[in-house]
């Protein structure tokens, strides 16, 4: 660990951000065969009627197009979530567009759901279980991540629906898991469909479409930001437990920028989009110790946001997290992070 966090101090840091997430995730892939015969760290856990191979998964965001699932579930991940995928493909926002903050052990990044869109990565799952003949035995646990069409209105609530519903028709077959993510901050008007007057029908409406293609009950799960107010937390906690949603992801990326280490030159030169890593980790851990207080043992909650080391895992664990993911914290950490945190945090 501390070789690569010398190689990404002195080296990693001078090259641009998205070239270099681009060129580590082209190495990974083209290590694929090679960590797919490692052994899975940790021990399982059971969530949502699924067995998840360890406690830490990959949030959404690294790999958005499904095109390296098993070499990441080959680096010890016991679950990758691919996307977010939106109903239609789309380049995102301008480049630059992601930008570290290494003061801070921080990213902030305003990509703007870039992705293939549905049916493109729809093809891409159909093709990976025909390589595997028809099932994925030894694979991650795979989640997959859906969101708004940028030009999609998002006061337009049947084109709202129906975006997603296309995400989900084309993509639920292939999902362990489904997550309706309505909390990134670099879609305009994305989180107000955080409002439980929209949030609501909307989850209804994808759970619907899931169960009209899948064979079997697909788990739904939706993804909120830290920059909710408690009362607004707990507005979600309820509906979840009112409507029966599987569970919840706490929390997606902040557009707070309080009580960084980083320069203020630094800091306004990286402009707008969400922070991740460190500096999430405070109000991620409140968010998820609130909801645990308000949902039942079933609904199951994934702690997400500043999970750096082992110590930041098990208190994410001890304050109600049934499973854990991480992003930034495998940014700063290096390729031996999941191992590290799934061996670390121990039988469960």
């Amino acid at each position: 660990m501390k070789a690569y966090r010398t190689l990404f101090d002195k080296v990693l840091t001078r090259t641009d951000p998205e070239r270099a997430h681009q060129q580590a995730f082209a190495a990974i892939r083209a290590a694929g065969p090679a960590l797919a015969k490692a052994r899975t760290p940790g021990s399982p856990v059971h969530a949502m009627g699924l067995t998840f191979p360890n406690v830490i998964g990959l949030a959404a965001g690294f790999d958005k197009n499904a095109v390296g699932i098993d070499a990441l579930g080959g680096l010890g991940f016991g679950h990758v979530e691919i996307g977010t995928v939106t109903g239609e493909g789309q380049p995102g926002n301008p480049a630059p567009r992601l930008f570290r903050l290494p003061a801070d052990r921080a990213v902030i990044n305003r990509m703007g759901f870039n992705n293939d869109g549905a049916e493109a990565v729809a093809a891409r799952l159909a093709s990976r279980l025909e390589r595997r003949g028809g099932a994925v035995p030894d694979g991650p646990v795979l989640g997959i991540n859906i969101g708004k069409t940028k030009v999609v209105p998002e006061d337009d609530q049947a084109a709202v629906e129906a975006d997603y519903a296309k995400s989900a028709r084309l993509l639920a077959p292939y999902a362990d898991y489904l997550v309706v993510n309505v909390s990134s901050p670099n879609t305009p008007g994305l989180r107000t469909l955080q409002s439980v007057e929209k949030l609501q029908p909307l989850l209804e409406h994808v759970r619907s479409i899931a169960d009209q293609v899948t064979k079997h009950r697909v788990p739904l799960l939706v993804k909120i930001a830290p920059d909710l107010a408690d009362s607004d937390v707990v507005e979600v906690a309820d509906l979840a437990m009112a409507i029966g949603l599987d569970g919840i992801i706490a929390t997606n990326t902040t557009i707070g920028r309080e009580g960084l280490a980083s320069s203020p030159k630094e800091i306004t030169a990286a402009g707008a989009g969400g922070l991740s890593g460190a500096p999430l980790k405070t109000r991620a851990l409140d968010v998820l110790r609130l909801l645990r207080s308000r949902v039942s043992p079933e609904t199951t909650l994934v702690g997400v946001g500043g999970i750096s080391t082992v110590e930041d895992a098990r208190e994410r664990l001890a304050a109600g997290a049934d499973l854990l993911q991480g992003y930034t914290g495998f940014i700063y950490e290096g390729p031996l992070y999941a191992r590290r945190i799934a061996s670390g945090v121990g039988a469960r």
